[in-house]
């Protein structure tokens, strides 16, 4: 048709939530605590995840106080979202540096990147390395087999802390 005007298109501009953002906020409320962030998503439809740990021991009214902190400083009419705070759960691996740190003298069951598996005590933990030391088997013992293992962090695939009930 000639003469007649194309229609008009609509763009939606959307604030996304960034996770530079969340992470600034929850930093706010923990600063100055033992807690850590573990771990922050955002997925497409806006539901944040914000997984924390602590050096000690990490109560659900801390998790409450990091989700009020969060939530009072986004703009849901700006942009709308779920939120999750919760804490490391010990089934899940090992995500950063400071949770090796914090399980030294625990046992860890660890998958490398060529997917051979070492189970054994964390002993130490330095910027670029663990220390697990294996427990020997008697036949190890006598073929003198080395019980310290160092493994270079950036080797491991997944590292679980392995739960005793002794």
């Amino acid at each position: 048709m000639e003469g007649t005007l194309s229609p008009l298109l609509f763009f939606e501009i959307r604030i996304m939530i960034s996770v530079k953002q969340v992470r600034k906020l929850v930093n706010q409320r923990i600063e100055d605590t033992d807690i850590f962030v573990v771990d922050i998503s955002i997925s497409v439809a806006n539901a944040i995840r914000v997984v924390l740990d602590s050096d000690t021991n990490l109560s659900i009214d801390e998790c409450i106080a990091v989700s009020r902190q969060v939530e009072h400083n986004l703009d849901r009419e700006a942009e709308d979202f779920s939120l999750e705070v919760t804490s490391f759960g010990l089934s899940e691996p090992l995500q950063i540096h400071r949770q090796y740190v914090k399980n030294i003298g625990r046992n860890l069951k660890i998958k490398l990147l060529d997917d051979s598996q070492i189970k054994g005590k964390l002993i130490k933990v330095t910027d670029t390395f663990i220390h697990i030391e294996k427990a020997l088997t008697k036949k190890e013992i006598k073929e003198g087999v080395d019980a310290m293992n160092i493994i270079e962090i950036q080797a491991i695939k997944q590292a679980k802390i392995e739960i005793s009930f002794k």
